[in-house]
């Protein structure tokens, strides 16, 4: 049985921790699609869905068994509609766990088509979010430690950092 996953996120953008969960969970299921959320007034994206599929595209590029696009809605429907069955989610710490926890029984109420696995990053990873790295690159830190580095470029484009 072939058994496809999804990981859904804003991604904006992403980063070496989403990149190492990527990498990991596509030695436990046989495709990983990165799912990339467009559902305006949840977050106010820097970068815009085409731009973040690109960077994710860019940054996954050398995995055979990863799939990267966009996508409006509900994410149980997205992973029904495209037979995806379980939803990769990451837990960098145990405050992340109360929000995941109420989000993988909300996906378990809406339907029983789909599971919910989470995964836990490498240890260097754990303090690494997307909004930290956003802060960090517009304040004009150095975010290469965090971020490949065309996404480290795309960052410093955007900030106004040449």
């Amino acid at each position: 049985m072939t058994v496809a996953a999804m990981y859904p996120g804003t991604f904006d953008p992403i980063t070496l921790g989403h990149e190492d969960l990527v990498r990991r969970a596509t030695t436990l299921f046989d495709r990983v699609v990165v799912a990339i959320a467009d559902n305006p007034g949840t977050k106010a994206p820097l970068f815009t869905t085409d731009e973040r599929v690109a960077m994710a595209a860019s940054a996954l590029a050398d995995i055979d068994n990863v799939e990267v696009v966009g996508y409006k809605g509900l994410t149980v429907d997205f992973a029904r509609e495209n037979n995806l069955r379980v939803i990769i989610r990451g837990l960098r710490a145990v405050s992340d766990f109360e929000y995941e926890f109420q989000l993988a029984n909300m996906n378990r109420h809406l339907t029983d088509e789909v599971e919910t696995a989470f995964l836990t990053p490498t240890e260097k990873y754990t303090f690494i979010s997307s909004s930290l790295v956003r802060e960090v690159a517009e304040l004009g830190g150095d975010v290469s430690e965090f971020v490949s580095p065309k996404v480290r470029q795309a960052l410093r484009e955007r900030c106004g950092q040449t």
